[in-house]
């Protein structure tokens, strides 16, 4: 019996409008161009301004694209993950207000969330989905409104975070193509240094939590900077390692975007061309569960059946992982 396998078949993506520049951001708050770029090498980040618009209003317009472009009926969808930190609600989930809003009704929508890990943890579980047999569409979306979230008044995390959201559609095949391997991981450790302190069940909102800002993301950046290199190093070597692969067997690299530093440190540690590391955080900035989908829209139509990728990432928990896969399609065709 042939073994299933699990591929992506189409891309969607959303971006804001406005656009937010360091220079902007110079203005409300003690930075400056010079100190974002040499630090983060982040130029400008994307902004969902409009009011009473969050996370699904984005995944709405993602997974819309993406329907439309592999001309998928809706009503053949049969799950939707959606990956974020940034939801709409507590609850309902945002996969289930997505689902209704793109006319998909004949399935079961949830959210999950695994920070800036979110999309590749999604990935593996649409994927088991689809290996099983027992699904033959799976649809994710990945994305944040981490500019809800962000203190505009705090200078190390401001410049750091924009908005966006990915959509990916996962099918079954019999042929060598789609994801491949996964190595996941989640170490407890990282609750003291990343995350968002009030809002949850332990600290719920107050006077006392919001006026001392504690809505917003909190992070040691040091800290984080360390665990990210390493992990995402570990992770990348596992599964190229698993799978016999040389840094000139990958085709593209693709990181997810939080700092260049982070970018070019694991890139150079893994050994990859930098040619081959895809790069757009000077643009959207860090999108979070977004990142990675993200950079698989923009590279779309470079991208041949058959091409090896390798997709890294390192969130809150902490939560790391890499994921193994190859293209299923021709970019340049769609």
């Amino acid at each position: 019996m042939k073994k299933i396998n699990a591929v992506i078949t189409g891309i969607g993506a959303f971006i804001p409008d406005d656009v937010l520049t360091n220079e902007e951001l110079s203005r409300m708050v003690d930075t400056s161009d010079e100190w974002i770029m040499s630090r983060v090498g982040i130029k400008e980040r994307r902004v969902l301004k409009e009011e009473g618009k969050g996370l699904s209003y984005m995944a709405e317009k993602a997974l819309s694209s993406l329907l439309e472009k592999t001309k998928t009926d809706p009503s053949e969808i049969e799950v939707v993950i959606c990956s974020t930190t940034t939801p709409d609600f507590h609850f309902p989930s945002t996969a289930s207000i997505v689902s209704e809003r793109c006319g998909i009704r004949n399935a079961w929508a949830f959210d999950m969330e695994a920070a800036c890990s979110g999309f590749i943890f999604a990935l593996e579980t649409g994927a088991n989905m689809i290996t099983s047999g027992k699904y033959k569409k799976v649809v994710i979306v990945a994305g944040d409104k981490m500019t809800s979230i962000v203190d505009y008044t705090d200078r190390n995390t401001c410049p750091l975070f924009g908005d966006a959201c990915g959509a990916v559609l996962l099918e079954p095949t019999y042929e060598d193509i789609g994801v491949k391997d996964t190595f996941l991981r989640t170490l407890g450790i990282g609750e003291p240094y990343l995350r968002m302190t009030a809002g949850g069940s332990r600290y719920p909102a107050t006077h006392d939590t919001i006026d001392k800002r504690l809505h917003y993301i909190y992070q040691e950046g040091r800290v984080v900077f360390k665990h990210a290199v390493s992990n995402m190093t570990e992770a990348a070597l596992e599964i190229m390692e698993r799978n016999r692969l040389s840094p000139d067997d990958v085709d593209f690299f693709i990181p997810h975007q939080a700092n260049i530093r982070i970018i070019e440190a694991v890139g150079l540690r893994v050994g990859i061309p930098h040619e081959k590391v895809m790069v757009n955080i000077h643009k959207y900035g860090n999108t979070s569960a977004g990142t990675i989908p993200l950079c698989l829209w923009e590279c779309e139509k470079q991208m041949k059946k058959g091409d090896k990728l390798i997709l890294v990432s390192f969130g809150a928990g902490f939560s790391w992982g890499s994921v193994y896969l190859k293209w299923g399609y021709d970019g340049s065709q769609v």
